[in-house]
C-alpha cells in the first residue's frame, strides 16, 4: 500500500540545509497496522507528513496503492488526499462548530454528498466511535477521549484507504489510551484500513501494531514484526525503548545479577507455549533448582508471550540447556 524509495527530507535554516530523514526505503503492506518509533526528533512524524504530502520530500519517491503520489499535480493532489485519513495528537476540532459538524466536515469539502447523505454518514460514524448522543454538542463539553473520537470519525469521512496516527493517545490517561487503541485495532479489523501511526512509547506499539520501525536521528535503526523487535531488540535505541516500557534500569539490573549464583538465562515464549509448565518439567528431569529473577507474561496484539530471567544452580545444567533448547521456546544465556 505505501512504498518509499531513497525517500529523505532537508529543511532550510538559516541557509543551512538540516536533515530530518536520511534517504529511507520503506514498505507498509495493504491492511496492516504499522508503527513508527522514535524519540522526540527522530524524524518520525515528518516522515508520517510525507506520506500524504503535508511535507514534500526533497528527493525519492513515493508510491501509494501504485500510485506515484510525488508526481501529482495540485488537482491530483486533493484527490488523493481524499483517501488518507489523519488523527492529530491535539485533535484539531473546530470548537465553534459541534460534534456532527467537525465529522461532516470533510464531505462538505469533497462536495461529493448530499445534505441528507452527508447527515446519514456522519451518523453511521458517530456511532461507530459510540458517540450518538453526542452529535449536537461541542468540543469544550467533551473529554479528550471523546474528543479524539470525534478526530477519529472525521478521519474516516471520505471512506479512506489509509489512517495516519500522529501521537493520537500521548495527550490521553492510560485508561483512555486503551479505548481509543482498542477502537483502532477494531477500525483495522472491520475495514481492512492500512493504519501507520507514530509514537514515543513501547507499549502502544505492542497493543495493535503488526510491524514496526524504530528511528533515530533521521534513520530507520530497526524494523520488523512487533514480536521479534519487542521481545530481541538488535539496536541500542531499541532496546532502550523496551526497557523503558518494562521500567527496568539496565544498569540496576546488571548489578543485581552480578551476586546471583549459577547460570543466568533468558527464555521467550510466545503462543501456546507461553502456558506450558515447562520449568518445573525442566527441573524434575534434570535436578536442577532454579530462581525467577526478572519477568512478565502479556500480549503483544493477540498474541500471548512471556520473557523470564532465570538462575539454575545444581543438577545436569547441560541437559537442561539441551531440554529449554529442544522446547517451544527462545534460549539466551546470559551468563
Amino acid at each position: 500500500m505505501i512504498e518509499f524509495d531513497r525517500v529523505h527530507k532537508a529543511y532550510l535554516v538559516n541557509g543551512r540545509s538540516i536533515p530530518a530523514l536520511q534517504p529511507t526505503t520503506l514498505s507498509v503492506a495493504a491492511g496492516e497496522v504499522f508503527g513508527l518509533i522514535g524519540h522526540s526528533g527522530a524524524g518520525k512524524s515528518t516522515l508520517l507528513r510525507l506520506i500524504n504530502r503535508l511535507e514534500e520530500p526533497s528527493g525519492g519517491r513515493i508510491v501509494i496503492d501504485g500510485e506515484d503520489v510525488t508526481a501529482l499535480d495540485t488537482d491530483g493532489l486533493r484527490r488523493f488526499r481524499q483517501q488518507v485519513g489523519m488523527i492529530f495528537q491535539h485533535f484539531n476540532l473546530l470548537s465553534s462548530k459541534t460534534v456532527a459538524d467537525n465529522v461532516a466536515m470533510p464531505l462538505k469539502l469533497a462536495g461529493q454528498l448530499g445534505r441528507a447523505e452527508i447527515a446519514a454518514r456522519v451518523a453511521e460514524l458517530l456511532a461507530r466511535v459510540g458517540l450518538s448522543e453526542h452529535a449536537n454538542k461541542y468540543p469544550a463539553q467533551l473529554s479528550g477521549g471523546q474528543k479524539q473520537r470525534v478526530g477519529i470519525a472525521r478521519a474516516l469521512a471520505t471512506r479512506p484507504k489509509i489512517l495516519l496516527c500522529d501521537e493520537a493517545t500521548s495527550a490521553l490517561d492510560p485508561q483512555t489510551t486503551a479505548s481509543v487503541l482498542q477502537l483502532l485495532a477494531e477500525i483495522n479489523r472491520e475495514l481492512q484500513l492500512t493504519i501507520v501511526l507514530i509514537t514515543h512509547e513501547m507499549d502502544v506499539i505492542r497493543r495493535v501494531c503488526d510491524r514496526v520501525a524504530v528511528m533515530d536521528a533521521g534513520l530507520i535503526v530497526e524494523q520488523g514484526p512487533v514480536a521479534d523487535v519487542f521481545l530481541h531488540p538488535q539496536h541500542p535505541t531499541t532496546k532502550r525503548f523496551v526497557l523503558e516500557d518494562e521500567q527496568v534500569d539496565e544498569n540496576e539490573q546488571r548489578d543485581d545479577f552480578a551476586h546471583v549464583p549459577g547460570r543466568i538465562l533468558r527464555l521467550t515464549f510466545q503462543g501456546e507455549a507461553t502456558y506450558a509448565p515447562l520449568l518445573g518439567t525442566v527441573a524434575r528431569e534434570t535436578g536442577v533448582d532454579y530462581s525467577i529473577l526478572a519477568g512478565r507474561i502479556d500480549r503483544i496484539k493477540d498474541n500471548p508471550y512471556g520473557q523470564l530471567t532465570l538462575a539454575l544452580t545444581g543438577g545436569d545444567l547441560d541437559a537442561a540447556l539441551a531440554r529449554f533448547a529442544a522446547a517451544d521456546v527462545h534460549l539466551e544465556v546470559l551468563r
